[in-house]
């Protein structure tokens, strides 16, 4: 959930939870399948269970809010493969057909539906899941529903005919726990704020300014880490990573003298972030300068120092992506249907247009 906490006070549930719910989920759908003659494997129920368990094992502190930020040009997912690999070798190969599947290499292409696609046991058991903890109702989708109503024809996931209500509020749901939750500007902001620390960070440490952090955090600010040096000592290293390396940092750099580093991290801290504006269109350049400069004449600052605190950027929702991977409904005639062509609400091909915001962060009168 990011930094979602600091609008929704009950966000506080963490990827483990998720992790379980979701193989909770797996089992579920493995069972309605075998029930409607799908063959599935004993070997491939314990590869589906094991990719869906550690689907998410990559990420680091904080979620999306950091991908970027401690690791450069490598993604959680790149990094959860990583792992399956060191866990694969320990177990004997018992991870093969796991790894395979999460890959999306898998031949039984219902299967990579499965852990991810439109209809993945993941989005079941996190819309669901974030929903109840951030008090969001209209997040709060019937994932049992959901999960009855899947068959498999040719190898492929379908939804039966019945099920195709509870597909579209599905979908809607989808769209406004992104706006909602998942990219609400105060959240958003914070993430931001976030991400600059961390640059800020190590922007001190390449030049020789010691700061006070955990011994696996510093290993990241002090090494410039990408995909091509993400080696063993990396994973071992990235492994003993968590929010609590950043929020220990955070509470003692608040307190340095660097005026950048310290009022970011008071800011995260105290909960008195910068304002943010939201629109749908791009912001004019002058709107950027204006804050910019009055920041840099009221502290003395360069533009440099000032961009942390004053920027723009964009941000998108796209609920339904029919081109990666279409929702087929099945008919009880056996036709097929693209879950757009087949559904009678007209606002479910909005959904699958994306729709891109706008916004600029910039001090409030004092920092």
């Amino acid at each position: 959930m990011g930094m979602s906490y600091l609008v929704y006070p009950g966000a506080h549930h963490t990827r483990f939870h998720h992790a379980l719910g979701s193989m909770h989920l797996m089992q579920k759908a493995i069972n309605v399948l075998r029930f409607k003659d799908v063959s599935i494997s004993e070997d491939e129920e314990n590869a589906l269970l094991i990719a869906i368990l550690l689907h998410d094992i990559g990420h680091g502190p904080f979620s999306h809010a950091m991908e970027h930020s401690l690791v450069e040009g490598i993604t959680h997912e790149e990094i959860s493969v990583l792992f399956m690999e060191v866990l694969d070798k320990e177990f004997n190969g018992s991870l093969t057909l796991a790894k395979s599947i999460f890959r999306g290499h898998y031949p039984r292409k219902f299967m990579c539906q499965l852990i991810s696609g439109q209809l993945d046991m993941d989005r079941a058991d996190y819309l669901k899941r974030d929903s109840f903890y951030t008090g969001v109702a209209e997040g709060n989708i019937n994932s049992e529903r959901l999960i009855t109503m899947l068959n498999v024809v040719d190898d492929e996931l379908v939804v039966e005919e019945k099920g195709i209500y509870s597909i579209e509020k599905f979908l809607i749901a989808r769209r406004f726990m992104y706006w909602q939750v998942y990219l609400h500007k105060t959240g958003l902001v914070a993430e931001q704020l976030l991400t600059r620390i961390l640059k800020r960070a190590k922007e001190l440490v390449v030049n020789g300014i010691e700061l006070q952090c955990s011994p696996a955090l510093s290993y990241f600010l002090k090494n410039e880490i990408n995909k091509e040096n993400f080696n063993r000592e990396t994973l071992e290293t990235f492994s003993r990573l968590d929010d609590y390396d950043i929020v220990s940092a955070m509470k003692a750099w608040q307190y340095h003298d660097d005026f950048v580093l310290s009022n970011l991290c008071d800011m995260i801290i105290n909960r008195d972030l910068l304002k943010i504006k939201l629109k749908d269109k791009p912001f004019k350049p002058k709107d950027l300068i204006v804050h910019k400069e009055a920041l840099k004449v009221r502290y003395n600052i360069s533009d440099q120092e000032a961009s942390y605190f004053v920027f723009q950027g964009e941000i998108a929702n796209q609920a339904y992506q029919q081109k990666k991977d279409k929702v087929n409904i099945l008919f009880k005639t056996g036709k097929i249907k693209d879950v757009l062509k087949a559904a009678d609400q007209l606002n479910l091909k909005a959904l699958s247009k994306p729709v891109t915001k706008y916004y600029i962060c910039y001090p409030k009168k004092k920092m």
